[in-house]
């Protein structure tokens, strides 16, 4: 139920919604599985390219595994990461958004994931689920969020409609409010557009956060979470069950495109194309990206924080689309904000 008016105060609610003692192992063990299960079946759909694992140190504390495929039948480059690191001091980019957890020494985990196809028709997609404590304060995060080169309503829809049958089994209102968010997030100021066709996206998620958890109190994203109002608290447990869902959702949400796609002929209309949006990715990843941000502030390793950037890329200075060219219809309808769950075709 969800109401404005009940929800309680911290004192009220601390000590029965606190993370479990195990909580850390548990959410570490999890993140380690969904990297194993979804590099196994990308070595799968793939059929020629294999992950190079990579283990890495932090000097300050912890560690993560970098899984790299390179040169694949599918995918030029997928990377598949999983992290686990902690120290004493927090990075600026937490401690503007939680002030509360000054003092406290912090401990994050998760697993992120870019795939770079090879194929213009195939999109790209990232993935991130996390978790953040730091003393009492905790929080889920994470999303994922789809960019084709080329415009095909069907693959939109179908990930939309899967990420919202993971949100739905958890809170009715997650999905309308996380794609609201997804679609602020992925979106670069200085070309006035999205990244690509959005997904979910949410951060700072814990036992009394309002859905929106944003930056833009006056986006649709906050609009629409005030006006469904703050859930009642829900338990770490909750939160750990809905992350496990969306995790889970990846593979059938994003290899039935791959399966549709990866045939299709191409040309070198279609591959500089690609290449052009290409550059699209790498600026919002050096931009605005926030866990671009957190890994180089905590000192994290560069090499695995960067394996999001495609191998190959191109700029073209003052780029415009042919007009009623698949390239037009990206730019008119794929890379603004849509309803792609009830979306249909204007006749």
């Amino acid at each position: 139920m969800l109401t404005n008016s009940q929800t309680p105060t911290v004192e009220a609610v601390s000590s029965e919604y606190l993370p479990p003692t195990d909580g850390k192992t548990r959410v570490r063990q999890f993140m380690q599985r969904l990297q194993e299960e979804i590099s196994q079946k990308l070595t799968e759909l793939d059929g020629v390219g294999k992950f190079n694992e990579d283990g890495w140190e932090r000097p300050e504390g912890g560690g993560g595994r970098s899984r790299v495929l390179r040169d694949g039948a599918i995918f030029e480059q997928a990377g598949v990461g999983f992290s686990e690191v902690w120290g004493d001091h927090l990075p600026p980019s937490i401690l503007a958004q939680r002030p509360d957890a000054e003092g406290h020494s912090w401990y994050a985990t998760g697993t992120s994931m870019v795939l770079h196809p090879r194929n213009p028709y195939v999109p790209t997609v990232h993935l991130n689920y996390r978790y953040f404590e730091a003393g009492p304060v905790w929080w889920f995060g994470g999303g994922i969020d789809l960019t084709p080169y080329y415009p095909f309503a069907e693959d939109a829809i179908h990930l939309h409609q899967t990420l919202k049958q993971a949100c739905d089994q958890h809170h009715p209102e997650y999905y309308p409010v996380f794609k609201r968010w997804c679609d602020e997030y992925f979106y670069l100021k200085h070309r006035d557009e999205t990244r690509g066709v959005g997904g979910l996206f949410f951060d700072y998620q814990h036992s009394q956060s309002g859905l929106y958890a944003g930056p833009d109190p006056h986006g649709t994203a906050a609009a629409y979470s005030n006006q469904v109002g703050t859930p009642a608290p829900r338990s770490w447990e909750e939160l750990f069950a809905f992350i496990q869902d969306c995790g889970r959702s990846f593979l059938p949400a994003y290899v039935p495109i791959v399966e549709r796609r990866h045939g299709m002929e191409y040309g070198d209309r279609e591959r500089n194309f690609q290449l052009y949006r290409r550059g699209r990715y790498v600026e919002f990843n050096l931009v605005y990206d926030r866990g671009t941000i957190f890994g180089l502030q905590t000192n994290g390793r560069t090499e695995s924080i960067l394996m999001s950037l495609p191998p190959l890329v191109r700029w073209e200075y003052g780029y415009k689309p042919e007009p009623n060219s698949p390239e037009a219809q990206l730019y008119e309808t794929f890379l603004k904000p849509q309803d792609w769950v009830n979306w249909k075709p204007m006749s």
